[in-house]
């Protein structure tokens, strides 16, 4: 099989904002406790942090992390976890049927993101609260003093404001599961009091507004039109999700979904674009995608918890999806869209970063290790930082009952900001390899500089405490000859080619 890339030096998307490869950590499952926060662990610092996991964080070199949710965020008194951690209360979370504890709030969290090298991406809960705890909490967090909020966060231990820029205003407001849940008139008409407010606060903060919860909701894309028409002007990004399945059991329809995204993000692109002409506005939206990744497996390990028949149990194992290597070639075509469509989708949070659905899982009082999906997250935000590329791609295709015309080919490119050009594939088809030329127009990176394939493995083979096996390795036989890269890539493999000067 035979496949053809056309990458040219002047055909561009746009720059790519580093926040494309953020992360996601909600207080849900084990992700807080016994994922970041284990103080009894042989790698825990000073303030419990385990180090293990902080060390995979940085490698992966995680731009920002959304917290606190999520669904939890919809029910979340933010003022719990302030102050001594003795006099914290303990609440249930109506989100996912467990306790919390609030041994870790604000204050913890952004130690531990300092410590990991990541920026806070904080979201307020317009379910069960408002405008009010909003903006008091963006007081807290970011006014330098002399106020309330900000006197009681010195009061607390930290003198300088956190500074945080980006902030979502609540979580899925569209969903049935959600507290407080509102139709898109009702948020639209909260989300802008409470953006007009926090802006009236702090002039330099963005303000990401709810989309869909899922291109399956019954609103979408109604929903953003709606929200947008309330709040276009007040915000700067539209909040998107979207998690994949193959509940049908068909590796090949699976491996095709992420053209489900890509009608997701184009769908929205034209609704904000609309909502702009409409307003006569100057101002641009973009989308926040911030939740994405695969999640399916744990689906029947989590309904005892979920439904309520286990009580109230305190950081219980929720949502920990173990991922094959059919993940990794799923992950690597969700990434390549959102490469391609750089111009619009500026900010992205694979969901969630330890232990639920996770790229990173740990074992209490045990080690840390990475899941399959962790290598094609790694080498986006390692190597995908730059100028996205207008690829055309020439590829033989294949059906599903979703989509026709599916490229088995699926492709990015990146003028990286090193000066190499790099290069994300993935080939869809099981059987066979795929022969691959691609046209360099207006490049003169001639050298392979790097190249990693992922391939060999059976769909289910998984990584876990006592051993990766699915990981990378050095690709081999990739040239450049005359303009023209030439590489054959393993039938259903992940490869990253960089080629430097």
């Amino acid at each position: 099989m035979r496949a053809t890339v056309t990458a040219h030096r002047d055909y561009t998307v746009a720059e790519i904002d580093p926040r494309l490869y953020g992360s996601f950590v909600e207080h849900l499952g084990r992700a807080v406790y016994t994922g970041i926060y284990e103080p009894d662990h042989p790698t825990a610092d000073a303030d419990g942090f385990r180090q293990d996991v902080i060390d995979l964080v940085k490698e992966i070199d995680v731009p920002i992390t959304r917290y606190p949710g999520g669904n939890f965020v919809s029910a979340y008194n933010w003022e719990d976890g302030i102050g001594p951690k003795e006099d914290r209360p303990v609440r249930l979370d109506l989100a996912w049927h467990t306790s919390e504890s609030n041994e870790v709030g604000i204050h913890e969290f952004a130690d531990w993101a300092e410590k990991a090298g990541t920026e806070m991406m904080l979201a307020v809960n317009l379910g069960s609260r408002g405008l009010d705890e909003a903006r008091n909490f963006l007081e807290y967090v970011n006014h330098p003093g002399g106020s309330y909020w900000s006197d009681l966060r010195k009061a607390n231990g930290r003198d300088a404001p956190w500074d945080v820029k980006l902030w979502c205003l609540g979580n899925e407001m569209d969903g049935p599961w959600q507290i407080g849940q509102k139709t898109a008139a009702e948020y639209g008409r909260i989300a802008f009091e409470t953006a007009k407010a926090m802006r009236a606060s702090d002039k330099s903060i963005e303000l990401v507004v709810c989309g869909s919860s899922s291109p399956k909701m019954a609103t979408y894309p109604e929903w953003e039109a709606t929200v947008l028409d309330y709040t276009y002007d007040a915000v700067d990004y539209v909040s998107l999700h979207m998690y994949f399945d193959d509940h049908d059991a068909n590796p090949q329809s699976f491996l095709g979904k992420s053209v489900l995204l890509d009608d997701y993000i184009d769908t929205i692109a034209a609704v904000i674009k609309q909502t702009k002409t409409k307003k006569r506005s100057s101002h641009d939206v973009y989308i926040s995608f911030d939740e994405w990744n695969v999640w399916y497996h744990s689906a029947e390990q989590d309904k005892a918890i979920l439904q309520g028949n286990e009580g109230w149990p305190f950081a219980p194992p929720l949502l920990e999806d173990t991922y094959d290597f059919a993940d990794v070639l799923q992950v690597g075509s969700i990434i390549n869209s959102f490469i391609r469509r750089a111009d619009v989708v500026k900010i992205g949070c694979l969901a969630q970063l330890v232990n639920v659905i996770a790229p990173i899982m740990t074992v209490k009082g045990g080690p840390a290790w990475r899941q399959t999906i962790f290598y094609p997250y790694l080498y986006g935000s390692q190597y995908g930082r730059g100028t996205s590329l207008d690829i055309r791609i020439d590829s033989p295709t294949f059906d599903t009952d979703f989509a026709k015309g599916i490229k088995y080919l699926d492709a990015s490119a990146v003028a990286a900001d090193d000066g190499a050009l790099t290069f994300f594939f993935v080939n869809r088809n099981l059987s066979e390899p795929i022969e691959l030329d691609v046209a360099l127009g207006g490049f003169d990176q001639s050298k392979i500089i790097m190249d990693k394939v992922i391939e060999g493995f059976d769909l289910k083979a998984v990584n876990g405490p006592d051993g990766e096996p699915v990981a990378p390795t050095d690709g081999k036989n990739a040239t450049v000859t005359n303009g023209r890269l030439s590489a054959t890539l393993p039938p259903a493999s992940y490869r990253m080619i960089r080629i430097g000067a």
